[in-house]
């Protein structure tokens, strides 16, 4: 049983919590029922939480072991959270996920979610979008499901790398290592994947690390994956936050993409993120 009532944010995914206190610690009960809701709705809205950092790493533990992520320095006061941060004099700069992504797909093993709790917040802006990629892969047209059912993709960690590095200007306020030879290492992954606990089956391709399909060039998988991240983000699968002060969101990173938006310049936004732990993606 749970403590908590929620409220669906659209028809297929994204959930808004209340009636639950994550300062406090959190029984067993509790949180096999927070990470049903997560497999059920994929993204969870709580807000009012407000975290200190201790709060934040407990209420992660919940979903999978915490994941210490590479080439995003954390923050100096705790290993396993990273400040995700953009203060109000940076202005004309790429943002931290300014693009749809999964996080980290590039990984053997890519993390299995994360959570975000709002520290810090612009007056209006900063939002932060979802894509639900399980109703992508339902609603796909037939002949892009052909095309892509048992197929892998090339996933590489291009920003971080030397012959995709990004070539316009960064946020000093977060510090992202650029121009390792490693991060251009091609991994192979799934284009549809399945939950190692629902068994839903979900796009996992994106437009940050995925490079090509596998058995094609970049050029001749271009056309091909022009169509399919315009399907996945249409916005009937979709969902936009508007942060407020205390919000605290939790997101299942094997099925869904995300997006910063960057339009508050002139404004400090601060966000604590920590990440857990996944697993190989699993062929669907």
């Amino acid at each position: 049983m749970s403590d908590f009532d929620l409220e669906p944010v659209t028809p297929r995914f994204g959930a808004r919590l209340t009636g639950v206190d994550l300062k406090q610690p959190i029984p067993d009960a509790l949180a096999a029922a927070l990470r049903q809701a997560l497999a059920d709705r994929l993204v969870l809205f709580l807000p009012g939480q407000f975290l200190d950092m201790p709060a934040l790493k407990r209420a992660t533990a919940v979903f999978g072991p915490l994941l210490r992520v590479p080439y995003i320095a954390p923050s100096p006061e705790d290993p396993d959270v990273v400040a995700v941060l953009k203060e109000a004099d940076e202005a004309r700069i790429s943002t931290f996920g300014g693009d749809w992504h999964s996080d980290f797909s590039f990984l053997e093993q890519p993390p299995g979610g994360s959570l975000l709790q709002a520290v810090d917040l612009p007056p209006v802006g900063g939002d932060t979008l979802w894509a639900d990629q399980a109703t992508a892969w339902e609603t796909l047209p037939d002949d892009l499901r052909a095309l892509v059912a048992g197929r892998r993709a090339i996933q590489t960690g291009a920003p971080y790398g030397v012959s995709h590095r990004p070539t316009v200007a960064t946020s000093r306020s977060i510090q992202i290592t650029r121009g390792d030879p490693a991060a251009d290492r091609e991994i192979a992954h799934p284009i549809v994947r399945r939950h190692p606990d629902s068994g839903r089956e979900a796009l996992f391709l994106n437009p940050i690390y995925t490079i090509r399909l596998d058995g094609m060039t970049e050029v001749e998988s271009a056309p091909v994956l022009a169509r399919l991240y315009g399907h996945m983000t249409r916005p009937e699968f979709c969902c936009r936050h508007r942060w407020r002060p205390g919000d605290l969101v939790v997101w299942d990173n094997r099925m869904t993409l995300h997006f910063a938006v960057n339009d508050y310049d002139g404004h400090r936004r601060l966000l604590w993120r920590t990440t857990f732990a996944g697993e190989a993606p699993i062929m669907a």
